[in-house]
Protein backbone atom coordinates (compact mmCIF):
# COMPACT_ATOMS: atom_id res chain seq x y z
CA UNK A 1 0.00 0.00 0.00
CA UNK A 2 1.33 2.99 -1.11
CA UNK A 3 1.58 6.29 1.44
CA UNK A 4 -0.89 9.16 0.94
CA UNK A 5 0.49 12.65 0.16
CA UNK A 6 -0.46 14.58 3.19
CA UNK A 7 -4.34 15.46 2.78
CA UNK A 8 -5.75 19.25 2.07
CA UNK A 9 -3.02 20.94 2.56
CA UNK A 10 -4.34 24.26 1.42
CA UNK A 11 -5.34 25.14 4.88
CA UNK A 12 -3.86 28.70 6.43
CA UNK A 13 -1.98 29.04 9.52
CA UNK A 14 -3.50 29.71 12.17
CA UNK A 15 -1.46 32.44 13.86
CA UNK A 16 -4.06 35.27 12.03
CA UNK A 17 -7.37 32.99 13.04
CA UNK A 18 -10.43 34.33 14.37
CA UNK A 19 -12.56 37.08 14.31
CA UNK A 20 -12.75 40.29 15.99
CA UNK A 21 -11.74 38.75 19.23
CA UNK A 22 -8.08 38.35 18.07
CA UNK A 23 -6.64 34.62 18.59
CA UNK A 24 -7.17 32.35 21.77
CA UNK A 25 -4.74 29.48 22.58
CA UNK A 26 -3.05 27.27 20.84
CA UNK A 27 -5.23 24.35 20.06
CA UNK A 28 -2.61 22.48 17.91
CA UNK A 29 0.70 21.17 17.89
CA UNK A 30 1.62 18.23 16.04
CA UNK A 31 0.16 15.31 16.19
CA UNK A 32 2.29 12.61 18.14
CA UNK A 33 3.34 8.96 17.87
CA UNK A 34 2.18 7.91 21.44
CA UNK A 35 -0.17 4.53 21.73
CA UNK A 36 -3.65 5.44 21.30
CA UNK A 37 -4.74 2.59 23.91
CA UNK A 38 -3.83 5.59 26.62
CA UNK A 39 -6.42 7.68 27.82
CA UNK A 40 -6.34 11.67 27.07
CA UNK A 41 -5.94 13.89 30.45
CA UNK A 42 -9.01 15.32 31.16
CA UNK A 43 -8.39 19.05 31.21
CA UNK A 44 -9.74 20.07 34.54
CA UNK A 45 -13.06 21.50 33.33
CA UNK A 46 -14.12 24.95 34.98
CA UNK A 47 -17.54 26.00 34.17
CA UNK A 48 -20.52 28.21 35.49
CA UNK A 49 -23.13 26.49 37.08
CA UNK A 50 -25.44 27.62 33.82
CA UNK A 51 -29.29 27.83 34.02
CA UNK A 52 -31.03 25.15 32.39
CA UNK A 53 -31.67 25.67 28.67
CA UNK A 54 -34.71 25.69 27.54
CA UNK A 55 -35.77 27.63 24.29
CA UNK A 56 -38.87 27.37 23.27
CA UNK A 57 -38.85 29.20 19.73
CA UNK A 58 -39.78 27.11 16.84
CA UNK A 59 -36.89 26.45 15.18
CA UNK A 60 -34.42 27.09 17.74
CA UNK A 61 -31.84 25.01 19.57
CA UNK A 62 -32.77 23.16 22.52
CA UNK A 63 -31.73 21.04 25.76
CA UNK A 64 -33.87 17.75 25.23
CA UNK A 65 -32.71 15.68 28.35
CA UNK A 66 -33.16 11.58 27.90
CA UNK A 67 -32.47 10.12 31.26
CA UNK A 68 -32.38 6.70 32.43
CA UNK A 69 -33.89 7.32 35.75
CA UNK A 70 -36.10 10.37 35.20
CA UNK A 71 -36.12 11.44 38.74
CA UNK A 72 -32.80 13.16 38.42
CA UNK A 73 -31.08 15.73 36.73
CA UNK A 74 -27.66 16.14 34.79
CA UNK A 75 -25.10 17.70 37.89
CA UNK A 76 -23.15 21.02 36.54
CA UNK A 77 -20.55 19.99 34.83
CA UNK A 78 -18.23 22.57 37.55
CA UNK A 79 -18.82 19.34 40.48
CA UNK A 80 -16.06 17.65 38.79
CA UNK A 81 -13.14 19.97 39.27
CA UNK A 82 -10.36 18.06 40.52
CA UNK A 83 -11.95 14.59 39.52
CA UNK A 84 -9.73 11.63 40.12
CA UNK A 85 -7.15 10.48 37.14
CA UNK A 86 -6.68 7.14 36.65
CA UNK A 87 -3.51 5.31 34.99
CA UNK A 88 -4.06 5.63 31.55
CA UNK A 89 -4.50 9.46 31.49
CA UNK A 90 -0.37 10.55 32.54
CA UNK A 91 0.84 11.32 29.00
CA UNK A 92 1.84 14.99 28.13
CA UNK A 93 -0.93 16.19 26.01
CA UNK A 94 1.01 17.07 22.80
CA UNK A 95 2.00 13.76 22.28
CA UNK A 96 -1.44 12.57 21.83
CA UNK A 97 -2.85 12.02 18.14
CA UNK A 98 -5.30 14.95 17.42
CA UNK A 99 -7.83 12.39 17.00
CA UNK A 100 -7.19 8.39 16.69
CA UNK A 101 -8.44 5.22 15.28
CA UNK A 102 -11.16 3.10 16.72
CA UNK A 103 -10.96 1.16 19.93
CA UNK A 104 -12.13 -1.36 22.09
CA UNK A 105 -14.13 0.54 25.41
CA UNK A 106 -12.81 -2.79 27.25
CA UNK A 107 -9.35 -0.59 26.41
CA UNK A 108 -10.55 2.79 28.24
CA UNK A 109 -12.59 -0.01 30.68
CA UNK A 110 -9.43 -1.71 32.16
CA UNK A 111 -7.77 1.98 32.66
CA UNK A 112 -10.24 2.43 35.61
CA UNK A 113 -10.40 -1.10 36.44
CA UNK A 114 -8.13 0.09 39.67
CA UNK A 115 -10.48 3.35 40.14
CA UNK A 116 -13.59 4.28 41.04
CA UNK A 117 -16.20 1.60 40.50
CA UNK A 118 -18.74 3.73 39.49
CA UNK A 119 -17.03 4.63 36.31
CA UNK A 120 -16.40 0.80 35.31
CA UNK A 121 -20.12 0.44 35.95
CA UNK A 122 -21.29 2.97 33.47
CA UNK A 123 -18.43 1.94 31.13
CA UNK A 124 -20.40 -1.44 31.35
CA UNK A 125 -23.74 -0.22 30.77
CA UNK A 126 -22.83 1.52 27.84
CA UNK A 127 -20.95 -1.75 26.36
CA UNK A 128 -24.12 -4.17 27.02
CA UNK A 129 -26.31 -1.64 25.19
CA UNK A 130 -24.17 -1.79 21.89
CA UNK A 131 -21.75 1.08 22.20
CA UNK A 132 -18.26 -1.19 22.46
CA UNK A 133 -16.19 1.58 20.31
CA UNK A 134 -14.17 4.32 21.37
CA UNK A 135 -12.69 7.01 19.08
CA UNK A 136 -9.81 9.44 21.65
CA UNK A 137 -9.56 12.61 20.66
CA UNK A 138 -6.38 14.71 22.05
CA UNK A 139 -7.58 16.69 25.32
CA UNK A 140 -6.42 20.04 24.40
CA UNK A 141 -9.53 21.94 24.95
CA UNK A 142 -10.95 21.70 21.41
CA UNK A 143 -11.66 17.89 22.28
CA UNK A 144 -15.60 19.01 21.71
CA UNK A 145 -14.87 20.70 18.50
CA UNK A 146 -12.46 17.78 16.89
CA UNK A 147 -15.00 15.12 17.89
CA UNK A 148 -18.00 16.84 16.62
CA UNK A 149 -16.01 17.34 13.35
CA UNK A 150 -14.36 14.42 12.79
CA UNK A 151 -17.64 12.48 13.78
CA UNK A 152 -19.75 14.64 11.29
CA UNK A 153 -17.58 13.95 8.11
CA UNK A 154 -17.49 10.30 8.91
CA UNK A 155 -20.84 9.47 9.45
CA UNK A 156 -20.75 11.82 5.97
CA UNK A 157 -18.35 9.38 4.71
CA UNK A 158 -20.50 6.23 5.62
CA UNK A 159 -24.09 7.19 4.52
CA UNK A 160 -25.83 5.06 2.74
CA UNK A 161 -25.99 8.06 -0.46
CA UNK A 162 -22.91 9.70 0.27
CA UNK A 163 -23.80 12.07 -2.44
CA UNK A 164 -26.74 13.20 -1.31
CA UNK A 165 -25.28 13.35 1.94
CA UNK A 166 -22.74 15.49 0.96
CA UNK A 167 -24.66 17.56 -1.44
CA UNK A 168 -26.94 18.61 1.98
CA UNK A 169 -23.76 19.20 4.27
CA UNK A 170 -22.21 21.70 1.77
CA UNK A 171 -25.76 23.23 1.19
CA UNK A 172 -26.33 23.88 5.14
CA UNK A 173 -22.46 24.95 5.39
CA UNK A 174 -22.57 27.44 2.45
CA UNK A 175 -25.44 28.65 4.16
CA UNK A 176 -23.89 30.02 6.99
CA UNK A 177 -21.31 32.08 5.10
CA UNK A 178 -24.18 34.91 5.04
CA UNK A 179 -24.50 34.12 8.75
CA UNK A 180 -21.11 34.84 9.75
CA UNK A 181 -20.95 37.95 7.46
CA UNK A 182 -24.03 39.35 9.39
CA UNK A 183 -22.84 38.95 12.75
CA UNK A 184 -19.47 40.70 12.06
CA UNK A 185 -16.81 38.83 10.49
CA UNK A 186 -15.50 39.53 7.37
CA UNK A 187 -14.96 36.68 4.47
CA UNK A 188 -11.17 37.68 4.43
CA UNK A 189 -11.32 36.17 8.24
CA UNK A 190 -12.93 32.35 7.49
CA UNK A 191 -13.40 31.63 3.87
CA UNK A 192 -9.94 29.47 4.52
CA UNK A 193 -11.18 27.69 7.56
CA UNK A 194 -14.50 27.41 5.38
CA UNK A 195 -12.72 25.78 2.39
CA UNK A 196 -10.67 23.69 4.34
CA UNK A 197 -14.32 22.25 6.16
CA UNK A 198 -15.84 21.73 2.58
CA UNK A 199 -12.98 20.29 0.52
CA UNK A 200 -13.10 17.59 3.07
CA UNK A 201 -16.00 16.76 2.64
CA UNK A 202 -16.38 17.31 -1.09
CA UNK A 203 -13.67 14.45 -1.29
CA UNK A 204 -16.29 11.95 -0.38
CA UNK A 205 -17.38 12.25 -3.98
CA UNK A 206 -14.96 14.04 -5.70
CA UNK A 207 -11.42 13.05 -6.55
CA UNK A 208 -8.71 14.72 -5.20
CA UNK A 209 -5.65 16.15 -6.87
CA UNK A 210 -4.24 12.32 -6.55
CA UNK A 211 -7.37 10.82 -8.08
CA UNK A 212 -7.94 9.03 -4.58
CA UNK A 213 -11.30 10.12 -2.80
CA UNK A 214 -12.07 10.41 0.79
CA UNK A 215 -11.25 7.05 3.04
CA UNK A 216 -11.71 6.52 7.02
CA UNK A 217 -7.43 6.43 6.92
CA UNK A 218 -7.19 9.88 4.85
CA UNK A 219 -9.63 11.40 7.27
CA UNK A 220 -7.65 11.03 10.31
CA UNK A 221 -4.44 11.55 8.20
CA UNK A 222 -5.87 15.25 7.42
CA UNK A 223 -7.12 15.18 11.15
CA UNK A 224 -3.82 14.78 12.25
CA UNK A 225 -2.29 17.29 10.45
CA UNK A 226 -2.77 20.60 12.72
CA UNK A 227 -3.47 23.40 9.77
CA UNK A 228 -6.24 21.21 8.58
CA UNK A 229 -7.70 20.26 11.75
CA UNK A 230 -7.48 23.01 13.56
CA UNK A 231 -8.78 25.02 10.36
CA UNK A 232 -12.34 23.12 10.71
CA UNK A 233 -12.19 23.76 14.92
CA UNK A 234 -11.82 27.71 14.20
CA UNK A 235 -14.63 27.54 11.57
CA UNK A 236 -16.81 25.67 13.94
CA UNK A 237 -15.69 27.67 16.76
CA UNK A 238 -17.12 31.29 14.37
CA UNK A 239 -20.05 28.81 13.97
CA UNK A 240 -21.35 28.61 17.78
CA UNK A 241 -20.20 32.33 18.06
CA UNK A 242 -22.08 33.43 15.45
CA UNK A 243 -25.30 31.59 16.52
CA UNK A 244 -25.22 32.78 19.80
CA UNK A 245 -24.64 36.46 18.73
CA UNK A 246 -27.38 36.28 15.99
CA UNK A 247 -29.90 35.09 18.69
CA UNK A 248 -28.87 37.02 21.29
CA UNK A 249 -32.23 37.35 23.44
CA UNK A 250 -32.07 33.46 23.60
CA UNK A 251 -28.73 33.19 25.17
CA UNK A 252 -27.31 36.52 26.73
CA UNK A 253 -29.39 35.94 29.67
CA UNK A 254 -27.77 32.34 30.39
CA UNK A 255 -24.29 33.45 29.56
CA UNK A 256 -21.68 33.38 32.49
CA UNK A 257 -18.06 33.63 33.02
CA UNK A 258 -17.04 30.11 34.15
CA UNK A 259 -13.40 31.56 36.29
CA UNK A 260 -15.61 34.33 38.00
CA UNK A 261 -18.94 32.58 37.89
CA UNK A 262 -20.72 35.94 37.18
CA UNK A 263 -23.20 36.73 34.33
CA UNK A 264 -21.00 38.33 31.23
CA UNK A 265 -21.92 40.01 28.27
CA UNK A 266 -22.32 38.51 25.18
CA UNK A 267 -19.67 40.00 23.08
CA UNK A 268 -17.13 39.32 25.69
CA UNK A 269 -18.81 35.58 26.11
CA UNK A 270 -18.18 34.96 22.75
CA UNK A 271 -14.79 36.35 22.72
CA UNK A 272 -13.40 34.26 25.60
CA UNK A 273 -14.99 31.02 25.58
CA UNK A 274 -16.16 30.51 22.74
CA UNK A 275 -13.58 31.89 19.58
CA UNK A 276 -10.43 31.37 21.68
CA UNK A 277 -8.76 27.82 21.02
CA UNK A 278 -8.18 25.75 23.84
CA UNK A 279 -11.51 26.90 25.49
CA UNK A 280 -13.90 24.07 26.40
CA UNK A 281 -17.08 23.72 25.11
CA UNK A 282 -20.23 23.46 27.76
CA UNK A 283 -23.60 23.18 27.21
CA UNK A 284 -23.89 26.63 25.36
CA UNK A 285 -21.95 26.65 23.04
CA UNK A 286 -23.02 22.39 22.44
CA UNK A 287 -26.35 23.83 21.85
CA UNK A 288 -25.83 26.53 19.71
CA UNK A 289 -23.42 24.66 17.25
CA UNK A 290 -26.27 21.96 16.88
CA UNK A 291 -28.34 24.74 16.03
CA UNK A 292 -26.97 26.08 12.98
CA UNK A 293 -25.44 23.67 11.62
CA UNK A 294 -28.74 21.67 11.55
CA UNK A 295 -27.03 18.05 13.16
CA UNK A 296 -28.44 15.70 16.31
CA UNK A 297 -26.28 14.87 18.69
CA UNK A 298 -26.09 12.74 22.05
CA UNK A 299 -23.65 13.11 24.90
CA UNK A 300 -23.53 10.41 27.42
CA UNK A 301 -22.31 11.38 30.34
CA UNK A 302 -19.59 9.11 32.12
CA UNK A 303 -19.07 10.79 34.87
CA UNK A 304 -19.01 8.25 38.01
CA UNK A 305 -21.96 9.36 39.77
CA UNK A 306 -23.39 6.61 42.52
CA UNK A 307 -25.97 5.90 40.16
CA UNK A 308 -25.03 2.15 39.85
CA UNK A 309 -25.31 0.92 35.98
CA UNK A 310 -27.01 3.97 34.79
CA UNK A 311 -25.88 6.34 31.94
CA UNK A 312 -27.61 9.66 31.40
CA UNK A 313 -27.57 10.96 27.72
CA UNK A 314 -28.48 14.55 26.68
CA UNK A 315 -29.79 14.64 23.42
CA UNK A 316 -29.74 17.66 20.55
CA UNK A 317 -32.35 17.02 17.76
CA UNK A 318 -31.76 20.04 15.05
CA UNK A 319 -30.83 18.24 11.95
CA UNK A 320 -33.87 18.20 9.29
CA UNK A 321 -35.13 14.86 10.11
CA UNK A 322 -35.02 14.38 14.30
CA UNK A 323 -35.24 10.89 13.77
CA UNK A 324 -31.97 11.05 11.33
CA UNK A 325 -29.06 9.48 12.96
CA UNK A 326 -27.31 11.29 15.55
CA UNK A 327 -23.18 12.14 16.21
CA UNK A 328 -22.87 10.40 19.87
CA UNK A 329 -20.19 12.12 22.29
CA UNK A 330 -18.56 10.18 25.61
CA UNK A 331 -18.30 13.03 28.13
CA UNK A 332 -16.07 12.26 30.72
CA UNK A 333 -15.16 15.07 33.54
CA UNK A 334 -14.00 17.53 31.05
CA UNK A 335 -13.30 15.57 28.41
CA UNK A 336 -15.06 14.85 25.03
CA UNK A 337 -14.40 11.31 22.90
CA UNK A 338 -16.75 9.77 20.22
CA UNK A 339 -18.58 6.78 20.74
CA UNK A 340 -18.93 4.36 18.15
CA UNK A 341 -20.87 0.56 18.10
CA UNK A 342 -18.08 -0.41 15.88
CA UNK A 343 -14.84 -1.70 17.98
CA UNK A 344 -11.97 -1.12 14.69
CA UNK A 345 -12.03 0.92 11.48
CA UNK A 346 -12.42 -0.58 8.73
CA UNK A 347 -9.45 -2.08 6.95
CA UNK A 348 -8.59 0.02 4.50
CA UNK A 349 -8.69 -0.80 0.71
CA UNK A 350 -5.44 -2.13 -0.84
CA UNK A 351 -4.64 0.07 -3.33
CA UNK A 352 -5.40 3.14 -0.79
Amino acid sequence: MSAEPVPFSNATNLVQAGSSSGSGGGGGGAAGSAPISQSPEAPKLKVADLPDVDFDVAGEPQWVDMQVDESEELPPAGLFDGVQTFPGDGLPVDTRPLISPLESMTILRAEYENGTQEFVEQIDWLMNRGWIGLRRTRGDGDCFYRSLAFAYIEQILNATEPALAVISAVSVLESTQPLLEQAGYQSLVFEDFYESFVELINAIITPRADGRLLTITSLLEAFNTPEVSNSVVMYLRMLTSTQIKLNAELYAPVLFDPEMKMHVELENFCNNFVEAFGKEADDIQITALSGILKVNIDVAYVDGRKVPETVHFVTLRNAPDPDAEPITLLYRPGHYDILDRRSQDPIPPLLE
